[in-house]
């Protein structure tokens, strides 16, 4: 059996970090992302690009998306959320 089978692995999108970041460690956030409206996300080199400076709350404020209702999307996903 193995030793780590107990641990319970947390999903915890950290909104001080890249949308690069977040995106690479949980792959389903950027279809989360996409469908809300970021749809140059899916760009090809623009996540490695302005992905590795961009943060979610900037991109959702320049894009006019609520992040109250992206925040929700996550929490139903499983994903906690970590704010400042």
């Amino acid at each position: 059996m193995d030793e780590n089978s107990d641990i319970i692995k947390e999903k915890i999108v950290d909104l001080d970090k890249s949308v690069y970041e977040i995106c690479t460690k949980y792959p389903d956030v950027l279809d989360v992302m996409y469908d809300m409206g970021f749809k140059e996300i899916k760009i090809p080199g623009m996540l490695a690009t302005a992905g590795r400076v961009m943060k979610i709350p900037a991109g959702a404020k320049m894009k006019n998306i609520d992040m109250e209702e992206l925040k929700n999307k996550l929490k139903g996903l499983g994903y906690q959320i970590k704010e400042e």
